[in-house]
Protein backbone atom coordinates (compact mmCIF):
# COMPACT_ATOMS: atom_id res chain seq x y z
CA UNK A 1 0.00 0.00 0.00
CA UNK A 2 1.59 3.47 -1.28
CA UNK A 3 1.76 6.26 1.49
CA UNK A 4 -0.87 9.04 1.30
CA UNK A 5 -0.21 12.51 -0.26
CA UNK A 6 0.59 15.43 2.06
CA UNK A 7 -0.29 18.73 1.13
CA UNK A 8 0.68 21.74 3.29
CA UNK A 9 -1.90 24.37 2.31
CA UNK A 10 -1.50 27.99 3.07
CA UNK A 11 -4.41 30.09 4.33
CA UNK A 12 -4.10 33.97 3.96
CA UNK A 13 -3.97 34.56 0.13
CA UNK A 14 -4.66 30.64 -1.01
CA UNK A 15 -7.89 29.44 0.92
CA UNK A 16 -8.86 32.74 1.32
CA UNK A 17 -8.31 35.80 -0.90
CA UNK A 18 -8.16 38.35 2.08
CA UNK A 19 -5.24 39.50 3.72
CA UNK A 20 -4.09 39.13 7.19
CA UNK A 21 -5.72 39.96 9.72
CA UNK A 22 -8.91 40.01 7.43
CA UNK A 23 -10.12 36.68 5.71
CA UNK A 24 -11.92 37.54 2.88
CA UNK A 25 -14.06 35.24 -0.08
CA UNK A 26 -13.08 31.80 0.18
CA UNK A 27 -11.14 30.19 -2.75
CA UNK A 28 -13.85 27.84 -3.74
CA UNK A 29 -11.97 26.17 -6.62
CA UNK A 30 -9.17 25.12 -3.95
CA UNK A 31 -11.33 24.18 -1.38
CA UNK A 32 -13.35 21.64 -3.31
CA UNK A 33 -10.40 20.20 -4.32
CA UNK A 34 -8.65 19.46 -0.98
CA UNK A 35 -11.83 18.11 0.01
CA UNK A 36 -12.31 15.82 -2.69
CA UNK A 37 -8.73 14.69 -2.53
CA UNK A 38 -9.37 14.00 1.31
CA UNK A 39 -12.92 11.99 0.67
CA UNK A 40 -10.32 10.34 -1.72
CA UNK A 41 -9.16 8.71 1.28
CA UNK A 42 -5.23 9.15 -0.25
CA UNK A 43 -4.47 12.56 1.35
CA UNK A 44 -3.56 14.50 4.69
CA UNK A 45 -4.13 17.78 4.62
CA UNK A 46 -2.19 19.98 7.02
CA UNK A 47 -3.26 24.02 7.45
CA UNK A 48 0.45 25.49 7.06
CA UNK A 49 0.33 28.83 7.93
CA UNK A 50 1.65 31.69 9.92
CA UNK A 51 -1.68 32.18 12.22
CA UNK A 52 -1.60 31.21 15.67
CA UNK A 53 -3.82 31.66 18.49
CA UNK A 54 -7.24 33.03 18.15
CA UNK A 55 -5.81 34.43 14.17
CA UNK A 56 -5.29 30.35 13.69
CA UNK A 57 -9.00 29.42 15.24
CA UNK A 58 -10.03 32.29 13.14
CA UNK A 59 -9.00 30.19 10.07
CA UNK A 60 -9.73 26.64 11.07
CA UNK A 61 -12.94 27.96 11.78
CA UNK A 62 -13.53 29.81 8.47
CA UNK A 63 -12.22 26.70 6.57
CA UNK A 64 -14.88 24.63 8.40
CA UNK A 65 -17.52 26.63 7.70
CA UNK A 66 -17.03 25.73 4.13
CA UNK A 67 -16.52 21.71 4.92
CA UNK A 68 -12.73 21.57 4.98
CA UNK A 69 -11.12 19.91 7.82
CA UNK A 70 -7.54 19.45 8.17
CA UNK A 71 -5.40 16.36 9.99
CA UNK A 72 -3.10 18.82 11.39
CA UNK A 73 -2.65 22.52 12.06
CA UNK A 74 0.95 23.79 11.69
CA UNK A 75 1.96 20.52 12.64
CA UNK A 76 3.48 17.50 11.16
CA UNK A 77 1.78 14.54 10.77
CA UNK A 78 2.38 12.03 13.21
CA UNK A 79 3.42 8.98 11.14
CA UNK A 80 6.62 11.15 9.87
CA UNK A 81 6.90 12.16 13.48
CA UNK A 82 7.57 8.65 14.65
CA UNK A 83 9.32 7.75 11.44
CA UNK A 84 12.07 9.86 12.04
CA UNK A 85 12.15 10.39 15.70
CA UNK A 86 12.01 14.44 15.92
CA UNK A 87 8.61 17.13 15.02
CA UNK A 88 11.05 19.38 12.79
CA UNK A 89 10.12 23.14 12.79
CA UNK A 90 9.79 22.68 8.83
CA UNK A 91 6.45 20.98 8.00
CA UNK A 92 6.93 18.19 5.96
CA UNK A 93 4.81 17.87 2.51
CA UNK A 94 4.54 16.17 -0.97
CA UNK A 95 2.84 19.58 -1.82
CA UNK A 96 2.82 23.18 -0.77
CA UNK A 97 -0.15 25.13 -2.06
CA UNK A 98 0.84 28.96 -1.40
CA UNK A 99 0.14 31.98 -2.78
CA UNK A 100 3.86 32.85 -2.41
CA UNK A 101 4.90 29.33 -4.04
CA UNK A 102 5.63 27.92 -7.59
CA UNK A 103 3.64 24.83 -8.30
CA UNK A 104 4.83 21.78 -10.28
CA UNK A 105 2.15 21.41 -12.92
CA UNK A 106 1.87 17.82 -12.13
CA UNK A 107 -0.25 18.19 -9.20
CA UNK A 108 -2.99 20.17 -11.71
CA UNK A 109 -3.76 22.43 -8.40
CA UNK A 110 -7.02 24.96 -9.35
CA UNK A 111 -5.31 28.26 -8.63
CA UNK A 112 -5.98 31.62 -9.53
CA UNK A 113 -3.85 33.73 -11.61
CA UNK A 114 -2.99 37.26 -10.10
CA UNK A 115 -3.96 39.61 -12.53
CA UNK A 116 -0.01 40.82 -12.83
CA UNK A 117 0.52 37.25 -14.30
CA UNK A 118 -2.13 37.20 -16.95
CA UNK A 119 -1.52 40.57 -18.38
CA UNK A 120 2.93 39.41 -18.56
CA UNK A 121 1.82 37.10 -21.57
Amino acid sequence: MSRKTIYAVDFDGTLSNGEYPNTGEPNLALIEYLKKKKDSGKAILILWTCREGNDLQEAIDFCKKYGLEFDYHNDNCKELIKKYNNNNRKIYADVYIDDHAVNKPKWNVPFRKKVSEQNDK
